[in-house]
Order: structure tokens, then C-alpha cells, then sequence
């Protein structure tokens, strides 16, 4: 069964062949090369991938954030609420900045300014896109700490970041996001830097905070394991393009490209205990030095002649369901 909810119309956002190039030192480097999808309102979207994927190059482009130079939006689409943001100006990416879309990044000791107070950061999110005085302000501000479980929350408006654990910093990161209602949030990694107890706490707040607000969540992440506790829908990413998509059940129950297979299969897990993990011989390429052909080729058990010369189509396995490997695909047809 396709898990996408039943009611969503019109994707919220709609991403159709993206490409991010970057120049330097006189090779061009592919960072994102003609991915494809889609959000809808109240869903949880994942794209998953290793690092150097191209997973936050493809999260920055959608709020304009792609340093130029040397990176460049070379083609594509971005549909928002039916506009494409790749046309509109400065000014415009702005207001929809925070106001409409906002974005959660993985490491919030980096994000958050060490010399001013949470309350100073805070006020300045919400200040941006809402007018109100100081006293409805500070109300305001106490009430999206608690909305994000941040004990005393009148306390800690005047504590500066290194005063918070790494888990209170993060709901800060959230509840900046929160601030101005925004109907779609971007989360990139934003557990990878805390322990798995505080993580799975981060991951029921935002699974609370989409079903209070009916907001849709764009989750970036290298974790399978995480994605599995969130995602409706699932879009696997490898050397900037789309390996394989669909649901929850689809991706971890019948992967049908190596690159899944292969992530699956180092997951660690009780049955595993004691023995040693498995691992995707090779690394990701480098955008700049991508093979030809399937650019998982290299390091893929399943690789034949064609791979090599050929970019693989994707093939259609039904209810959403798809994966770029057309070599499974065969042996698939003639077994079942």
C-alpha cells in the first residue's frame, strides 16, 4: 500500500530535475544532478544518503542558500505552494525564509550566536516576520520554549548556548523554526550530535509538533535507523541522484536497489550481535569524478557491462515504488 496520505492534492513543495554544479580549480563538480520529488502538507518526507550525496545541497537550494560562486543552480524546478522559488527575487526568498519555510540544522552549537542570550536569538527569529511589543514578545517567546519541552523556560530566555545541553540547544534550533508557523520544515541531521536518548526525544517532538501544526517535515539524514521511526515517504540519495523511493514498509521490507540493500544490510541489530558488520566496500565519488554510467557501479556486487556506459533508468515496482537499477529489475521479472 502507498502510506503517502490520501488527502494531499497538490504537493506543498515539488522538485523536479535539480541540478547544483560548483566550480574550482577547473573541474565542475555535480553536487546534485537532476533529482526529483515531492512533500506534501503534513507528511514526513526522508532523503537518505551517506555523506557527500548531495542530500543539504538540496535542501539548501530550496531556500536560495547555495553560495554563488562557486555554486550554481544549473536547472530545475522548485514549486512552493505553486511557485517556483528559482524565479523569484532576493527580497521575495526573504519573507518566505522562516515565515513559510524554516530549517532545523544538525549542529546547534554552531548555529546559535555563544555571546548573546537565547532570548536576544529568539526575539530576533520571531521579530523578522511577526510585529508585537515587548511584554506580548517575551510571552510569546516563553510559550514556544515549553511548546518544545525547555524546562523554566522564562529562565533560560536569559542564558547564553553554552549554558543548555545539546539537547536543549536543538529545541531552541526548533523553536526558532516553530516561531512563525512555517507550513513546511527542513531538518538537516538534526540528531546526529546527541545521544540515542536524547535523540529519540528530538524525534517524538517533532512527530508532536507535525501532527499539532499539520506541517509537513522534510528530514535530511545518513540514519536509516532514524528514518525508520519518522518517515512516511523515503527518498534514497547516492552522488546526487535519486537511487530508489517509496514508503516505509517498501524501502525496508523489499529494497530493490543495491545501494538500499547495502545501507540495510550494515544497520546493526540484535541478530548481528557479536559479529562483524557489514559495510559498502568503496566510498561515495567525488562529485567532480563521477564513473560513467551508474555511479554506484564501482562499489555494486550486481554490476554487468552495462552499467558502465549506461545511465540507468528508474523501474516502476508499483505504488510509488521505485529504484534506478534496471539489472535488478530483470532478475526480479524472471524469478517472480
Amino acid at each position: 500500500m502507498d502510506k503517502r496520505p490520501k488527502s494531499h492534492g497538490t504537493p506543498l513543495l515539488r522538485v523536479e530535475n535539480l541540478k547544483v554544479y560548483f566550480q574550482g580549480d577547473g573541474k565542475r563538480a555535480r553536487a546534485v544532478d537532476g533529482i526529483s520529488y515531492e512533500v506534501h502538507q503534513k507528511q514526513t518526507v526522508c532523503i537518505v544518503g551517506e555523506s557527500g550525496c548531495g542530500k543539504t545541497v538540496s535542501a539548501l537550494s530550496i531556500l536560495g542558500l547555495i553560495p554563488s560562486p562557486p555554486g550554481e543552480i544549473v536547472s530545475g524546478k522548485i514549486f512552493f505552494s505553486g511557485q517556483d522559488l528559482l524565479k523569484l527575487d532576493e527580497k521575495t526568498m526573504q519573507n518566505i525564509r522562516g515565515n513559510q519555510i524554516a530549517m532545523v540544522f544538525q549542529e546547534p552549537l554552531t548555529s546559535l550566536n555563544p555571546v548573546f542570550t537565547i532570548g536576544d536569538q529568539l526575539g530576533e527569529a520571531v521579530s523578522t516576520h511577526k510585529s508585537m511589543g515587548a511584554e506580548s514578545l517575551k510571552r510569546y517567546m516563553i510559550q514556544l520554549l515549553s511548546d518544545v519541552g525547555i524546562p523554566s523556560p522564562e529562565q533560560r530566555l536569559n542564558d547564553y548556548p553554552h549554558q543548555l545541553s545539546g539537547g536543549q540547544r536543538q529545541r531552541v534550533m526548533i523553536a526558532m523554526a516553530l516561531s512563525c508557523d512555517p507550513d513546511l520544515m527542513i531538518a538537516d541531521e538534526p540528531t546526529t550530535a546527541l545521544d540515542v536518548t536524547v535523540q529519540a526525544q528530538i524525534l517524538e517532538l517533532l512527530r508532536s509538533i507535525q501532527q499539532k501544526r499539520s506541517m509537513a517535515i522534510l528530514y535530511i539524514s545518513h540514519d536509516l535507523g532514524v528514518v525508520s521511526a519518522i518517515a512516511h515517504w523515503i527518498y534514497v540519495m547516492y552522488a546526487g541522484i535519486m537511487a530508489e523511493q517509496g514508503n516505509s514498509d517498501q524501502i525496508f521490507r523489499s529494497p530493490r536497489h543495491p545501494y538500499t540493500q547495502g545501507l540495510l544490510a550494515s544497520l546493526p541489530s540484535l541478530s548481528k550481535r557479536g559479529k562483524r558488520l557489514y559495510s559498502i566496500p568503496g566510498s561515495v565519488p567525488n562529485p567532480a569524478y563521477k564513473p560513467t554510467g551508474c555511479p554506484f557501479h564501482p562499489r555494486c556486487p550486481h554490476t554487468i557491462s552495462t552499467c558502465r556506459k549506461e545511465y540507468p533508468n528508474m523501474c516502476d515496482y508499483g505504488h510509488g515504488h521505485m529504484a534506478r537499477c534496471p539489472v535488478l529489475y530483470e532478475k526480479r521479472e524472471h524469478t517472480e
